[in-house]
């Protein structure tokens, strides 16, 4: 029995290598024309209880020298507590890159790209884990309370327009970098994407209509229920492109796909009555949690100026050195209230609770999380407009010198 065990257990190793193989080999390729904008598509109805939202995304076929869309879809979590972060391009230098999307404990980063549903950029407003139960945002999710009762309701900001950028760097591209919460999910344990995820892509290869060079940039299958369902009900169709797309005239011979920095049909106005969340939302929503916040960018160090005597030198040591002990505190108070929310979670997992109670305790972080960023961004500012130190002002000369 335990060798039998073993021989599973190594067989589902060797799987989780070819899997992760089978993905993240694409990262050595790089592109030198951008994907498509990402388009317009309502999210299917969630399947059952357990199962994540994973966006659709553009991935790049070698052979063919096209970019094809890999439907959205609803995927079931491979362990309890894991999340999923969306893969990504991001310019490094000469050209696009492809970088994986995984399981974790902890969602890292995804490019800034605003998949919607949820990603708004950075981090996951779509649900959280509780006592080994997944609860759904219904703000975000297509949810059906018959069947699922493990939901809540934290509104985010929609906005009338919507940049549909779907990749980081380059021409035009999202201008993001990774915080240190997400560059700390990135060393956490990952799994690869699942066998059915995986497939689900490849069918999404060999599908001709999904190449953007056919649908230009609106695929005729945008999101799926489940994975490698690619007719039948619930399969939903690109309502718009995202914006034009213009590919290459001669493979590789451009030097971007050029959705310009500001698209003329790039925004797309949110629909009215519609029971489907839409994709289309611009920019992350209001943080909820402190380490949704980006990181404070830290002051120069006080420099030590030539002449000594120097009165405006300083004063403007002494300016920076007060920023310094500014930007001390304001990372301690940070880094205080995100031990204090985490804890906050952790009681709320290890007691029963109804979604009423979840959603009162995000209410609660997201006044925290934005009474502090408003009070810090007021020291900032105060700081900034303080006086400056008067020109031309010098000390009288010791006695003795000239």
């Amino acid at each position: 029995m335990r060798k039998l065990l073993r021989n599973r257990s190594l067989l589902f190793v060797l799987m989780m290598v070819s899997f992760a193989t089978a993905s993240f080999a694409q990262v050595g390729i790089a592109i030198s024309f951008g994907p498509p904008a990402l388009p317009v598509y309502a999210q299917p109805l969630c399947p059952a209880e357990g199962y994540i939202w994973v966006p659709g995304y553009w991935a790049y076929d070698n052979s063919y020298g096209d970019y094809y869309w890999v439907p959205g879809t609803w995927v079931l979590a491979p362990e309890v507590g894991y999340l999923w972060t969306p893969p990504w391009w991001g310019w490094e230098g000469n050209g696009y890159i492809f970088h994986a999307g995984y399981w974790g404990p902890q969602v890292g980063f995804y490019g800034g790209i605003v998949y919607g549903f949820g990603y708004f950029g950075h981090g996951y407003e779509g649900g959280r884990w509780n006592n080994g139960q997944f609860f759904y945002n219904r703000s975000v999710n297509n949810i059906n309370v018959t069947n699922i009762h493990n939901v809540y309701n934290v509104q985010v900001n929609n906005y009338n327009t919507v940049n549909r950028v779907s990749y980081n760097g380059g021409n035009g591209g999202v201008v993001a970098s990774p915080t240190p919460t997400e560059e700390a999910a990135a060393r956490q344990r990952h799994i690869a994407p699942v066998p059915a995820q995986t497939q689900h892509a490849q069918a999404a290869a060999a599908n001709q209509q999904l190449r953007a060079s056919v649908n230009h940039g609106r695929p005729p299958i945008a999101a799926t229920p489940n994975p490698g369902t690619f007719n039948g009900h619930g399969v939903v169709q690109a309502k718009a492109a995202g914006a034009p797309y213009h590919p290459p005239a001669q493979n590789g011979q451009r030097g971007g796909n050029e959705p310009a920095p500001h698209p003329t049909n790039a925004s797309v106005a949110h629909p009215e009555n519609t029971t489907h969340p839409q994709n289309d939302v611009s920019r992350p929503p209001t943080p909820i949690h402190a380490q949704d916040l980006p990181p404070h960018q830290a002051p120069a160090p006080p420099s030590n100026a030539s002449n000594a005597n120097n009165a405006n030198a300083e004063r403007e040591r002494e300016n920076q050195q007060r920023q310094q002990q500014m930007y001390a505190q304001q990372q301690q108070e940070h880094e205080k209230l995100q031990q204090q929310q985490e804890q906050d979670h952790q009681r709320m997992a290890q007691q029963p609770a109804n979604a009423a109670q979840v959603q009162q305790m995000e209410r609660q972080h997201q006044q925290q999380t934005m009474q502090m960023e408003q009070r810090h961004a007021q020291q900032e500012q105060q700081a900034r407009q303080a006086p400056p130190p008067p020109h031309n002002e010098a000390r009288p000369p010791e006695p003795g010198k000239h």
